[in-house]
């Protein structure tokens, strides 16, 4: 999507020069008022820069956003084509040479509004204008006769209808020159004194159209004019068939026979109102059954709507899961697309109800999709497209279709943006243009840089009509309870010299960002570096160093599984981040003769199915272990306990660890330990974790109103990190390497519940082993990374001994000898350059690949 005006400073550079004439566009001010001083020095010839993030003092929020996008515009090299006669007031087609899209551009003056362009930036920015149309006005405006036809404005013969894109977007009436007084008084009963089509005459607006045509005057009737009246009168019908079909509500008989399973009270009312609304998102709480709520949806617009074709999207772990769920729950056939282009292209034509996709190979498919053309598309996992800027997002928010459900129980996680960008496929007009959204709900310091939020419960109030979110707590009756333990561990000395050794160089980190407030790119790498440190050995020095084991979560984790496999039937998930942290759980279970599941997002796919399938029905298989690889999409409710042996810095991957258990499904309490070393960084950050919780809550659970941040993204980091270091408290004393007895924390917290007939369980990329088939799991993308930096610096120390001369004896080359060895000059043109030494292929191979992979995160 040709976004790259909506969000401003998408484009290069920090700030941006406005050259030759007037900096503000014609029509923003009253004639005759004076021009500000800046803006007069910029219409003298003189130079102005707008910062992409501050908006100068002496323009409206609009006029900023207009005069970026109109220097923007004026200094781009698109193709430019006349599509009619007039040379002027006509219609241009706008191509960009870099993205090979083209946007039609009328031109009918030179006001903000006067002009339409076909682009999604005009069609929700609210200015009037955007850069395709600024561009065309820039060469328009070369001539001094083209300016004054402009600034006249055009008044064709013939009268329009077209859709007025505001803060409300609005059929529009504009009567044409030659109008006789006979529409121009009919139209006044269609429209109001603005010209405003009136709400009740949009069933009834074909007859003024007639009857315009049977007066012998030309009404021209736009086609996104014509669109945008088609969904509206659609939504209504809509609505009302839905209503049809189910007269009693939650209670209509109509659900007896809607799905193969009893829909919880809640669960049908999400269901109509994702029916009713037509395009909506669905934020409920993991576990409170998202799925079988979007499937019993389509059930309803397959009756009401003539729903034929259904889309869905999830992650690619999770395609053959929404295949089990499907079939479960209903009589639709499923087909999985995968494997090459030619074979998904041929899956994307074939008979199905339902096909589902992954998000990785959409930008790919789009054309194959765009033939079959969808009537419903359900994005599932729905935070895959949080982040407008990257392809994924792009590349699914260009699929089309009239009705989308999008599921996701994180739309926010960090930032404002990331909710807006999820919403923005839902309803690109729900929340406004990004710029005015960001201006009403953050607030800024001098230097016009993020310090907090406000007016988050006004967020929630906009997104009433497309927004359906059930916590856990709201469905508290229909879920069993959770109890939630914190388990604090004491650490070995070991472990407390390397913490230490490492929190002592972030306090000299953080001392020096406070002191010169910003830190080198290497010195972040070096604090981030440090800071996995602390919390690998917060777990074991065998997550550093690969070889000791000194650290007692392991051993105080099979005391904490002894008291809970006791019972025969009960089942546990252990979450590590680190998958060498399940390495010395695994040889703990292994010499207790206990059979496991390993699962990680190292391994193939295919193999997902039958590990949770073994986990779930395997008697003797008693505990899953899994990394953050099992914290998305995966369905272990026959588990009754999960157990934290580490803590995410992000409360929401935290929360879906927990939720792969705590779910509809679960029919007995849960149990929750999260194992915190005491005296470390892992303390400190309890209060961090319940931080970012509160900026979730303040959007969409009606919780704070305002949540301060304190500085840009860095200083927020910076700041974050200085608190969780300094709440760190006095250690315990060292603690010999052998289970203890930790010190207990209980809180009562609310769980989720699960259908009668539950939803099936997602999978993920996994691994088995049980005590008769031991294999070593492969190493963490961090713990690839390790191995890459070692491997680097060996390479640097190569590199050294070559410039300085090699400590043996058959070397004794000075740094200067050393340096011109290596020196060579290109053949044709005599330039030089330097040959440095590389390690072996295979060597560098596994670095370019290591390095890649941890980029690519």
């Amino acid at each position: 999507m040709d976004r790259a005006m909506d969000l401003v400073g998408s484009f290069d550079g920090g700030s941006h020069r406005l050259k030759g004439a007037a900096t503000v566009m014609p029509g923003q001010r009253p004639a005759g008022a004076a021009k500000p001083r800046r803006a007069r020095r910029a219409s003298q010839g003189g130079e102005r820069k707008l910062s992409r993030t501050r908006k100068p003092d002496d323009m409206t929020l609009e006029e900023w956003q207009r005069a970026l996008r109109r220097q923007f515009g004026r200094q781009q090299k698109f193709r430019l084509r006349n599509m009619g006669s007039e040379p002027v007031f006509s219609e241009f087609e706008v191509t960009n040479p870099a993205t090979r899209r083209t946007y039609r551009v009328a031109i009918r003056g030179c006001r903000p509004g006067d002009n339409y362009c076909s682009c999604p930036d005009f069609a929700v920015n609210t200015l009037g204008t955007c850069k395709h149309i600024e561009f065309v006005l820039g060469r328009l405006e070369r001539r001094r006769e083209t300016r004054r036809r402009l600034a006249e404005g055009y008044r064709p013969p013939f009268s329009e209808i077209y859709l007025r894109y505001g803060a409300k977007r609005e059929l529009v009436f504009r009567a044409g020159a030659e109008c006789p007084p006979r529409v121009a008084r009919l139209a006044e009963t269609f429209f109001d004194a603005q010209g405003r089509l009136r709400e009740q005459a949009h069933a009834r607006l074909p007859d003024f159209l007639k009857q315009a045509a049977q007066a012998g005057h030309e009404v021209r009737f736009y086609p996104d004019a014509r669109a945008w009246l088609a969904e509206v009168r659609d939504r209504a019908r809509l609505r009302q068939e839905v209503d049809r079909l189910f007269p009693q509500g939650i209670a209509s008989p109509a659900f007896n026979d809607l799905l193969k399973c009893t829909l919880y009270p809640y669960q049908r009312q999400g269901a109509l109102f994702l029916a009713r609304a037509g395009r909506c998102l669905n934020a409920d709480d993991m576990g409170l059954g998202k799925t079988v709520q979007a499937l019993a949806a389509a059930e309803i617009l397959a009756r009401a709507a003539s729903v034929q074709r259904v889309l869905v999207v999830a992650p690619t772990s999770l395609k053959h899961q929404w295949k089990r769920e499907i079939e479960r729950f209903t009589d639709r056939p499923a087909l999985v697309v995968e494997g090459n282009s030619l074979q998904r292209h041929a899956l994307y034509a074939a008979e199905a109800f339902y096909k589902i996709t992954n998000y990785d190979v959409i930008h790919r498919d789009l054309e194959a999709i765009h033939r079959w053309q969808p009537d419903l598309i359900i994005l599932d996992e729905a935070q895959r497209i949080k982040n407008w800027k990257t392809r994924t997002a792009q590349s699914v928010k260009r699929l089309e279709s009239p009705y989308a459900f999008v599921l996701t129980g994180t739309p926010l996680e960090n930032r404002l943006e990331e909710l807006y960008s999820i919403v923005e496929f839902v309803d690109r007009f729900r929340l406004g243009p990004m710029f005015r959204f960001l201006h009403e709900h953050q607030h800024v310091d001098e230097t016009g840089r993020v310090v907090g939020y406000r007016n988050l419960s006004s967020i929630a109030r906009t997104l009433e009509p497309i927004l359906v979110r059930r916590t856990k707590e709201q469905v508290l009756q229909q879920l069993p309870p959770r109890m939630e333990k914190r388990l604090f561990v004491p650490m070995t000395e070991p472990q407390r010299r390397l913490h230490e050794e490492y929190r002592e160089a972030v306090a000299r980190l953080v001392a020096k960002w406070r002191r010169f407030g910003f830190l080198s790119e290497a010195d972040q790498q070096r604090l981030l570096i440090a800071l996995q440190m602390m919390r690998m050995a917060c777990n074991s020095t065998y997550l550093i160093d690969h070889q000791t084991d000194h650290g007692v979560k392991a051993d105080e984790l099979l005391a904490v599984l002894g008291d809970i496999l006791e019972e025969a039937p009960a089942k546990v998930v252990v979450f590590s981040q680190w998958v060498r942290m399940h390495e010395l759980v695994v040889r703990r279970l292994e010499s207790r003769r206990l059979a496991y599941v390993l699962f990680s997002g190292d391994v193939p796919g295919p193999r997902r199915k039958e590990l949770v399938q073994r986990f779930r029905e395997d008697p003797q298989c008693r505990v899953f272990l899994s990394t953050d690889a099992g914290g998305v999409g995966l369905n272990l409710q026959h588990a009754g306990a999960v157990i934290n042996l580490d803590l995410p810095w992000n409360p929401a991957v935290l929360e879906q660890r927990i939720g792969r258990v705590h779910r509809l499904g679960q029919h007995r309490p849960v149990h929750v330990v999260n194992f915190i070393a005491q005296g470390t960084i892992e303390e400190g950050m309890l209060s961090l974790l319940q931080f970012k919780r509160s900026v979730f809550a303040g959007v969409l659970d009606g919780g704070e109103d305002e949540v301060f941040l304190g500085g840009t993204r860095l200083k927020r980091f910076m700041e974050s990190v200085a608190k969780v270091t300094d709440a760190i408290p006095a250690p315990m004393p060292a603690e010999p390497e052998s289970p203890g007895d930790g010190q207990v924390e209980e809180t009562e917290e609310p769980l989720e519940a699960a259908p009668r007939t539950p939803p099936g369980h997602r999978g993920r990329r996994v691994a088995a082993k049980t005590a008769a088939e031991p294999a070593p799991p492969a190493p963490s993308v961090d713990e690839r990374l390790a191995t890459a930096l070692a491997a680097g610096a060996a390479l640097l120390d190569r590199l050294a001994r070559t410039l300085g001369g090699s400590a043996g004896k058959e070397s004794q080359t000075s740094p200067a000898a050393g340096l011109a060895a290596l020196i060579r000059r290109d053949s044709p043109d005599g330039e030089p350059y330097l040959r440095l030494p590389l390690p072996p292929p295979d060597a560098l191979q596994k670095i370019l690949d290591a390095l890649s992979t941890w980029l690519g995160q």
